[in-house]
């Protein structure tokens, strides 16, 4: 039987004037972005991203 897949999560806050840059290097590590959702100003947005837990 196989085992499931662990996860590993985490919130990263985004500058809507980097978010690009942000993202390139959070994937570079392996993380892969969920989902983005508004942050505490109209500045900022929250990404949540996971990675295969080793």
């Amino acid at each position: 039987m196989q085992a499931m897949q662990k996860w590993e999560y985490v919130t990263v806050p985004l500058l809507v004037h980097a978010t690009k840059q942000i993202l390139d290097n959070w994937g570079e590590d392996g993380w892969e972005l969920v989902q983005v959702v508004p942050g505490p100003n109209p500045e900022q947005l929250i990404a949540y991203m996971k990675r295969p837990k080793s």
